[in-house]
């Protein structure tokens, strides 16, 4: 067999991938739905039985399914001969027929769970694989070949949104501009209300809210503005956004932005500063994502993540960037491609041509306030194309003269 299967797994690509990388095959396990990464690069649906299954495609020779009896057609969308257990023993001994003369096989498995998003295979599975005899690799690189690349559609789906959510972010920032020089009130619970609204408006869904953050709030990067003990947003705050969403066809691809506000004219020299390190930061990671793309050099994860954390490093306040630099955006805000991260996990996936991920370097000032500025990044080929627009380059202030669509 070779092509894209009818539910469009395409196995003779997986078979070069697997040559490319001298490995003997990928085998895939779930129970009760345990990998969802098996699920998206199969194709298969989200019912595939109670029992365990196991699918393995070979570098050579064709796919190999095996399920137990009582659930025997959960893989029948997948090309190749499908094979059933009834007991324990028999699925040994099949697993064990599987696999014949296969001495390194890809699974998603993390390695000391360096990637816990991949890290969806059991141990006792990957024991079992080990007692026959197989090597057990990280399906890490496949994984991003086949789940995080971006057909052509997806990426005009990313750009939309990505320039949608700039609008968004300008109407936010006017709203709170007119109501503070006309003295209504507004807090971080009805901006992230209206946002939502102005979401649905432009034929966008999102999995939660925004983060609309003020001040101390804005000092934690995961704040959730809730209607009862939400902070009213006034002149001399410092206000943060980060808005994701996508449209609402299955396929189509998040963006994910953050940008910053003072609520006055004229703003303090420490914001300032803060959000200049913070910039810089974040244009050092882009500059390294441009300069390899360019130049095909190979560039990963921890790398980008270095790049931007050596400059917050360097102005004192490291001990303040408190999350990864980005992450892998796709079908989900958070999705299954190279991470950019060497401070949580150490990603060493390259970033692959048509993947997206955010740039999106802070710093937390417990007390006081926060500062991130997020963008999102797509490697085309030969650049590393910043959707939406450039990225914010000074802190905006409300009452003063400013612009954030085109800008």
């Amino acid at each position: 067999m070779s092509g894209a299967a009818k539910n469009g797994l395409d196995i003779e690509a997986i078979r070069q991938a697997l040559a490319d990388a001298a490995i003997d095959g990928w085998l895939f396990s779930d129970f009760r739905g345990s990998d969802a990464i098996a699920a998206k690069v199969l194709g298969l649906g989200a019912g595939t039985g109670t029992r365990r299954w196991y699918y393995y495609i070979p570098a050579r020779g064709e796919p190999h399914g095996l399920v137990h009896r009582i659930e025997s057609g959960a893989l029948d969308v997948l090309p190749g001969k499908k094979t059933s257990y009834l007991s324990w023993r028999s699925l040994e001994s099949g697993l064990a027929e599987l696999l014949s003369g296969a001495s390194r096989v890809a699974m998603q498995y993390s390695p000391r769970c360096h990637i816990p998003t991949l890290a969806r295979v059991d141990a006792g599975t990957v024991e079992l694989v080990r007692e026959l005899g197989v090597e057990v690799v990280s399906s890490a690189d496949l994984v991003q070949r086949f789940e995080a690349r971006l057909t052509l559609e997806q990426v005009e789906s990313h750009r939309r949104s990505a320039r949608a959510l700039r609008e968004i972010v300008e109407k936010a920032f006017r709203l709170v501009e007119k109501k503070i020089r006309t003295g209504e009130p507004i807090d971080e619970y009805t901006l992230q209300c209206q946002c939502l609204e102005w979401l649905r408006e432009e034929g966008l869904r999102t999995d939660h809210g925004p983060i609309v953050s003020v001040n101390d709030h804005a000092a934690d990067p995961h704040f959730e503005a809730m209607k009862n003990t939400s902070s009213v947003i006034r002149e001399g705050d410092l206000l943060l956004l980060d808005i994701w969403a996508r449209e609402f066809d299955d396929r189509a691809v998040f963006a994910d932005i953050t940008w910053c506000a003072y609520v006055g004219k004229d703003a303090p020299e420490k914001m300032r500063r803060v959000f200049d390190i913070v910039r810089s930061a974040r244009d050092a990671a882009v500059e390294l994502c441009s300069k390899s793309f360019r130049e095909k050099v190979e560039v990963r994860g921890f790398e980008v993540d270095r790049a931007a954390r050596q400059v917050i490093e360097d102005a004192g306040f490291g001990e303040y960037f408190v999350h990864r630099t980005g992450h892998s955006i796709h079908e989900e805000t958070h999705g299954n491609g190279a991470n950019i991260d060497d401070l949580e996990t150490h990603d060493t996936r390259r970033l692959l041509p048509l993947t997206v991920f955010s740039i999106e370097p802070g710093i937390y000032l417990s007390g006081e306030f926060g500062v991130r500025s997020e963008l999102n990044v797509l490697h085309d080929g030969s650049r590393a194309e910043v959707t939406g627009g450039a990225g914010q380059r000074e802190l905006i202030c409300l009452l003063d003269e400013w612009r954030v669509v085109g800008s």
